[in-house]
Protein backbone atom coordinates (compact mmCIF):
# COMPACT_ATOMS: atom_id res chain seq x y z
CA UNK A 1 0.00 0.00 0.00
CA UNK A 2 1.19 3.28 -0.63
CA UNK A 3 -0.15 7.44 -0.48
CA UNK A 4 -0.07 7.05 -4.22
CA UNK A 5 -2.01 4.81 -4.74
CA UNK A 6 -4.76 5.57 -2.22
CA UNK A 7 -4.43 8.33 -3.51
CA UNK A 8 -5.25 7.49 -7.13
CA UNK A 9 -8.35 5.00 -5.91
CA UNK A 10 -9.92 8.23 -4.49
CA UNK A 11 -9.47 9.91 -7.49
CA UNK A 12 -10.85 7.22 -9.47
CA UNK A 13 -13.77 6.45 -7.07
CA UNK A 14 -14.80 10.13 -7.12
CA UNK A 15 -14.92 9.94 -10.87
CA UNK A 16 -17.22 6.53 -11.06
CA UNK A 17 -19.33 8.54 -8.50
CA UNK A 18 -19.80 11.57 -10.71
CA UNK A 19 -20.30 10.16 -13.96
CA UNK A 20 -23.18 7.54 -11.77
CA UNK A 21 -25.11 10.78 -10.57
CA UNK A 22 -24.34 12.52 -13.97
CA UNK A 23 -26.27 9.43 -15.57
CA UNK A 24 -28.54 8.85 -12.70
CA UNK A 25 -26.76 4.90 -12.29
CA UNK A 26 -27.20 4.36 -8.38
CA UNK A 27 -24.82 1.43 -8.80
CA UNK A 28 -22.20 3.41 -10.73
CA UNK A 29 -22.30 5.63 -7.89
CA UNK A 30 -22.17 3.64 -4.83
CA UNK A 31 -19.34 1.85 -6.36
CA UNK A 32 -17.75 5.14 -7.19
CA UNK A 33 -18.01 6.12 -2.98
CA UNK A 34 -16.77 2.74 -2.14
CA UNK A 35 -13.47 3.02 -3.92
CA UNK A 36 -13.32 6.59 -2.50
CA UNK A 37 -13.05 5.58 0.95
CA UNK A 38 -11.26 2.40 0.74
CA UNK A 39 -8.71 4.89 -1.26
CA UNK A 40 -8.81 6.86 1.44
CA UNK A 41 -8.45 4.48 4.30
CA UNK A 42 -5.38 3.05 2.14
CA UNK A 43 -3.99 6.19 1.62
CA UNK A 44 -4.54 6.40 6.27
CA UNK A 45 -3.14 3.57 6.67
CA UNK A 46 0.40 4.33 4.27
CA UNK A 47 0.12 7.48 6.18
CA UNK A 48 0.30 5.41 9.74
CA UNK A 49 2.66 3.50 8.35
CA UNK A 50 5.32 5.73 7.29
CA UNK A 51 4.95 7.38 10.49
CA UNK A 52 6.00 4.76 12.59
CA UNK A 53 8.72 3.75 10.39
CA UNK A 54 9.69 7.10 10.70
CA UNK A 55 9.63 7.53 14.63
CA UNK A 56 11.10 4.12 15.03
CA UNK A 57 14.41 5.42 13.11
CA UNK A 58 14.18 2.14 10.56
Amino acid sequence: MSKAKGKAKQVKGKIKETAGSAMDDKRMEAEGSVERMSGKAEETVAKATERKTKGTGR
